[in-house]
């Protein structure tokens, strides 16, 4: 579903040019969920980012189902193949624009028909009501305005969905309520995921592999039952997941 080679994404012009991601490799099976770990500022979100189209200082090579991409363009059947989800629910939804209108917009943007129906699907998918579709984000919850991305994500019926940390922004208690939303949205709609977390936990319980970066490097790429039995290659792994297992008593 999605091949990254040679990776390189930048920003800004020497002298001062910043080298974000260099000499990026992996590749995500369809059907697969992939996780990108490491910690902030290693690179994570900006693959993420030039994948999607939104970032056009990059060079290398990315491919989703089998179509090459270039530049910061994308077409329309790009983005009926890629959604992104991105890591503030806060920030991702127009506070003047309704639930509906969201949903709206998305599915024309997508030339779907039959919007009305469509709508309530997509929010019967993602556990919200009819009562929702006319609210504005202020009237939401953080779960809920998530829940309304997540379904604006959906709405083109896409393949792959690229997370950006999508419940590093909400509460503890309605962390596990996404992250369960989005492991049934996979296996109902066949989705590929890649995710983007600095949470190890949050990976294993999501992801069947993932790759640890470290400076805009891939230090390993590992399956998640190799991570639960840190049977890491690297000393920055091995690091990590020391260090997500928590303090030690002394």
């Amino acid at each position: 579903m999605l091949t990254v080679e040679n990776l390189d994404v930048w920003f800004g012009f020497p002298p001062d040019r910043v080298d974000a991601v260099r000499s990026a490799d992996f590749s995500v099976a369809q059907g697969e969920s992939f996780g990108l770990v490491g910690e902030s500022g290693s690179g994570k979100s900006t693959i993420l980012r030039a994948i999607a189209g939104l970032i056009d200082s990059w060079s290398g090579r990315i491919e989703v189902a089998g179509r090459s991409v270039t530049g910061d363009r994308r077409d329309r059947a790009f983005y009926k193949t890629v959604q992104m989800v991105f890591q503030d629910p806060y920030a991702s939804l127009h506070p003047r624009h309704s639930v509906d209108a969201v949903l709206s917009e998305a599915l024309r943007l997508q030339g779907m028909d039959d919007i009305d129906n469509r709508i309530q699907r997509l929010l019967d998918d993602v556990g919200l009501g009819r009562g929702f579709r006319f609210r504005y984000p202020h009237q939401l919850s953080g779960g809920q305005r998530q829940r309304v991305a997540i379904a604006r994500a959906l709405a083109g019926e896409p393949r792959l969905l690229l997370l950006d940390e999508p419940t590093s922004a909400l509460d503890v208690s309605v962390q596990a309520e996404i992250l369960n939303l989005l492991a049934d949205l996979r296996a109902e709609h066949r989705l590929t995921y890649l995710m983007v977390s600095h949470d190890l936990a949050v990976v294993g319980h999501m992801c069947d592999r993932l790759a640890v970066m470290q400076h805009g490097r891939i230090v390993e790429v590992m399956t998640v039952d190799a991570l639960r039995q840190g049977a890491a290659r690297q000393d920055y792994t091995r690091h990590l997941i020391h260090a997500s297992a928590g303090y030690e008593r002394v």
